[in-house]
């Protein structure tokens, strides 16, 4: 049962992460400041250091991770895409990816609950990566 909650909360990880990185990337360019397109490439680049991390653990178990939900991830391109249309801000960037950073701290909270059995080194980088969130969630406050 270990094991098996270990692998899944780092797959939802992944995931999560991989959700984190495509939102910026998609935003990034339509940023004005030079300072917010910088702090967006920080944690860009924080981000795939987690999931570098999180790959070769996975790697280890033999697991090739797990993509983000399609419909999930669809609907996040389709807003981000709608909302860029209408309001190419960075006020409207900062908001669409904070939102994000609500789901990326609600999410890895349940998941850290629904695989309770999870080693301790699975739940330090899933808490790693709620830390990042809420860090992001709070610098984003400033483009609002």
């Amino acid at each position: 049962m270990i094991e098996h909650d270990t692998i899944e909360l780092y797959r939802e990880c992944d995931a999560g992460i991989q959700m984190g990185i495509s939102a910026i990337d998609e935003v990034k360019e339509h940023a004005a400041d030079i300072r917010f397109r910088e702090m967006l490439d920080g944690y860009q680049r924080e981000y795939a250091f987690l999931q570098n991390e999180i790959q070769g653990i996975l790697h280890s178990y033999r697991d090739e991770g797990k993509d983000p939900n399609p419909v999930a991830k669809g609907m996040a391109w389709l807003k981000t895409n709608i909302m860029m249309a209408v309001k190419d801000t960075d006020a409207e960037i900062a908001d669409l990816l904070t939102d994000g950073c609500n789901m990326g701290i609600k999410s890895p909270h349940k998941y850290l609950n629904q695989y309770a059995a999870a080693d301790e080194r699975a739940k330090d980088l899933i808490c790693r990566l709620i830390e990042l969130q809420e860090r992001q969630r709070r610098e984003l406050c400033r483009y609002l």
